[in-house]
């Protein structure tokens, strides 16, 4: 049942919302054992909010107009754990956060709520966001599999998230997030669907930050109808978040996919060079060509920028970026504390030493040295000249292309014994394709085109900024 019947049954009372929600409870946790989509099932909230929703339909004729126009009535939202859910753990995995449980909800956890979606947990990822493969989780949880092999990967930073919405067999989306690539990504991996909007599109209050130049939340779900309907009620301006667009949501889920006949595609021609697996490289051309029905025309284009520099780029923006924002964690404020012994300093560096993750060291460390006196001219000075450079790459080709099209990822999701043998870079390199369009605010979609020895295979279409909609017009020819 697709998330639209689903909730039209629901307003009919064709559905008991407590004994359907119990269930999605009792397949939660027993995936979880298996699969480790979850760091915190939130089945109390769950329950409270399904008793408030049963209590409202009972009193239909009362209730009328707090039911009526409820997009997400009684739908399964899976939250992304760097997003802050009231009352609920919210770690961002991180061991450094352990007990943290916010006085407040994000924005977007407001705005689900209000449209009656139930928040089920909090999913598994990356500590902060860093990583692309799930595996650099904080002490004292567990690293999440792929639903197609349990011996890979199911991609990073929102692993958990999109694990959980290709295995789940209820109505759910998964609201999850993107810095550099951590939403198609994982969307890849899992095929599925990932939509990571344009930066501002989406308030960030609430976010557990990574980089707030980079930072944003989106959906994740099984067809672009859910997508859609997730990112229509999460998009708007919010006076918590002065880096919000003055924009008003759009209505994507009444998308007409008739639109994109004689829209223009530019295939990015570095995205098929070297390092992007054969088999890959295949089924996105075989991908690509399905479009020719529609009479899209394509063509290659050269947009060397983006891939060239972009990780660069990224990596001197998001680490520096990064070791100011975790600054905070130390083990005064938030999360995990200590008996104050010795100096401050002294205390700082014993709870951040034994709490924080080799990656989230490593990123602060480069961070830090980015941003220090006689390097920060040479560093993130420049990397940020450079991201206006890979900006107006893409604004020169949005001239003429309605949609730029690359692999999502070179690879196909890879066994946990391959993964332990990468360097640090090589890790880094997952994201060549994504760097891009996240350092440049721009709205991405994974699509899934296709499986290579029964592992699933994503594309990759980038549009211009607040142009969501042009990425599900395209995005709805694959959904078969």
């Amino acid at each position: 049942m697709n998330i639209k019947n689903f909730v039209d049954k629901l307003k009919n009372n064709e559905i008991d919302i407590i004994e359907h929600t119990k269930k999605v409870i009792d397949e939660c946790k027993k995936v979880n054992k298996e699969y480790h989509y979850f760091n915190v099932i939130s089945e109390e909230l769950a329950l409270e909010q399904a008793k408030e929703i049963q209590k409202q339909l009972k009193n239909k004729n009362k209730n009328i107009k707090k039911i009526k126009n409820k997009k997400l009535l009684g739908i399964a939202v899976s939250v992304k754990d760097s997003i802050c859910v009231k009352n609920i753990e919210s770690t961002a995995g991180s061991r450094i956060l352990k007990g943290y449980k916010p006085l407040f909800d994000a924005t977007v956890i407001k705005k689900v709520k209000e449209q009656g979606g139930i928040i089920i947990g909090k999913t598994a990822q990356d500590e902060f966001g860093f990583g692309s493969f799930s595996v650099n989780i904080g002490l004292g949880f567990d690293i999440p599999k792929n639903p197609f092999d349990k011996e890979r990967s199911c991609g990073g930073s929102s692993g958990g998230a999109a694990g959980l919405t290709q295995k789940a067999s209820f109505p759910h989306i998964a609201l999850g997030e993107s810095t550099g690539g951590s939403i198609a990504e994982p969307a890849s991996f899992c095929s599925i669907f990932g939509l990571c909007p344009t930066y501002g599109r989406v308030s960030r209050y609430g976010l557990i930050d990574f980089g707030n130049s980079l930072d944003k939340i989106g959906p994740m779900g099984k067809s672009i109808n859910d997508i859609a309907l997730l990112q229509e009620v999460i998009s708007g301006y919010d006076e918590n978040d002065s880096t919000t667009l003055s924009k008003s949501a759009e209505r994507y889920s009444e998308t007409n996919s008739n639109k994109i006949r004689g829209m223009k595609i530019g295939v990015i021609k570095e995205s098929f060079e070297e390092g992007v697996e054969k088999e890959i490289e295949k089924i996105v051309w075989s991908g690509i060509k399905r479009m020719e029905g529609f009479n899209i025309k394509y063509e290659e284009i050269s947009l060397p920028f983006p891939i060239k520099y972009g990780l660069a780029t990224y990596y001197l923006i998001g680490t520096s970026e990064a070791s100011t924002n975790l600054a905070k964690y130390c083990g005064m404020r938030y999360g995990i504390s200590e008996k104050l012994e010795g100096s401050f300093n002294e205390y700082f560096t014993k709870i951040r030493s034994s709490n924080f993750g080799e990656e989230a060291k490593r990123r602060i460390m480069l961070g830090t040295f980015a941003r220090m006196s006689g390097h920060r001219d040479a560093y993130y000075i420049k990397a940020l000249k450079v991201r206006a450079k890979i900006i107006e790459e893409y604004k020169k080709a949005f001239k003429k292309y309605d949609a730029l099209i690359s692999p999502t990822v070179p690879i196909l999701p890879p066994k946990f014994s391959e993964i332990e043998k990468l360097t640090p870079l090589q890790n880094y390199m997952m994201d060549v394709m994504l760097v891009g369009p996240n350092i440049a605010g721009l709205p991405h979609l994974n699509v899934p085109v296709g499986f290579s020895n029964k592992l699933p295979v994503g594309m990759l279409l980038i549009a211009d900024h607040l142009q969501e909609e042009k990425l599900m017009q395209l995005g709805s020819l694959f959904e078969q």
